[in-house]
């Protein structure tokens, strides 16, 4: 796919404002002082800890503090847009996750466009989901759920952390993927979900692993299915929905990525570094501690990731009619 004109200006004109280095100049001489890591999410949440794990550990090895800022707000846009409008010289770096997949899309009207100016740079984690039910749903498995589901069209109540949330989606793309009607009920976050879901309040959710299995461990929940590709090692009796619903895949993701014309050695240091993190038995124990699962790539790969996130989750925000501006 060739680049866009607007992106060719930007590329070009990053490149003339640079001084004239010798190759690799860059790299050697990054960090040159505290490097930024913006996280829009709140501290303390699955997706900040991870932003100090790595941070931690680029500060180890590079030499200067990687400092986490959360800048909560618009669903992330706030943050992403601090780190678009950063200098391109690899000292303001953003946490990407899904959300940003999912608001190209889903926001009319934002100030950038995600993958044009975004370098990705490297994928730490992986977060894998579950679809579970208040025990009072008489269904055990997918099937029967969506049997029971199209035998009560528009009575069932489907929790999430929010409008526009990967919860949110995960249970709009089944929706689309099986014919059913239910009713999407938002919540401000996962706990005040979770805590109606065991209520009855509402009956289903499609929500994380790690905040959901003590839950489902102790029986207050039913798992119905894990939504990846494959069984879960933390639940490995539980079928995936994709057993029953081809195709259907939901996995959550997190990553760092920097302004898009930030030097190529800058990037590919910090993803050889990342990378060397990920294959590092300490940091895979605290990853999987979390509930999470490793996942290194290149940036090359990366930047496919976001892509096929971004037109997969565009077709089902256009099918559930959804927008926030």
């Amino acid at each position: 796919m060739s680049l866009s004109r607007r992106r060719l200006m930007r590329l070009a004109g990053a490149a003339a404002a640079l001084p004239v280095l010798p190759r690799f100049a860059w790299s050697q001489a990054y960090p040159s002082r505290p490097v930024r890591i913006v996280v829009g999410f709140p501290a303390g949440s699955t997706t900040d800890v991870m932003a100090r794990l790595i941070g931690q550990w680029l500060s180890e090895r590079l030499g200067q503090p990687f400092v986490v800022e959360n800048k909560v707000g618009a669903a992330g846009n706030l943050a992403a847009e601090t780190v678009v409008r950063s200098p391109a010289d690899g000292h303001t770096l953003l946490l990407i996750a899904p959300g940003y997949a999912i608001n190209a899309t889903l926001f009319q009207k934002l100030n950038f466009n995600f993958l044009e100016d975004i370098a990705p740079i490297a994928t730490i984690n992986g977060t894998p989901f579950v679809m579970e039910v208040h025990l009072s749903v008489p269904a055990t498995t997918v099937p029967e759920f969506i049997a029971y589901a199209k035998a009560h069209p528009g009575r069932i109540n489907m929790a999430s952390a929010g409008n526009g949330t990967l919860q949110h989606l995960a249970g709009e793309l089944f929706k689309m993927m099986t014919g059913t009607d239910m009713m999407h009920v938002p919540f401000r976050g996962a706990p005040q979900a979770l805590t109606d879901l065991m209520g009855g309040q509402v009956q289903v959710m499609f929500d994380t692993v790690p905040t959901s299995i003590e839950l489902i461990k102790t029986g207050k929940l039913r798992a119905l299915a894990a939504t990846t590709a494959k069984p879960l090692a933390a639940l490995l009796d539980l079928p995936t929905v994709g057993d029953s619903v081809p195709g259907y895949e939901v996995n959550g993701w997190v990553g760092l990525g920097a302004p898009a014309s930030t030097p190529v050695e800058i990037v590919d240091l910090l993803n050889k570094e990342i990378n060397a993190a990920l294959a590092d038995p300490t940091i895979q124990k605290r990853i999987v501690d979390l509930g999470a699962t490793v996942f290194a790539s290149s940036p090359a790969h990366f930047h496919k990731h976001i892509a096929r996130e971004t037109a997969k989750w565009a077709e089902v925000v256009k099918f559930a009619r959804l927008r926030m501006d």
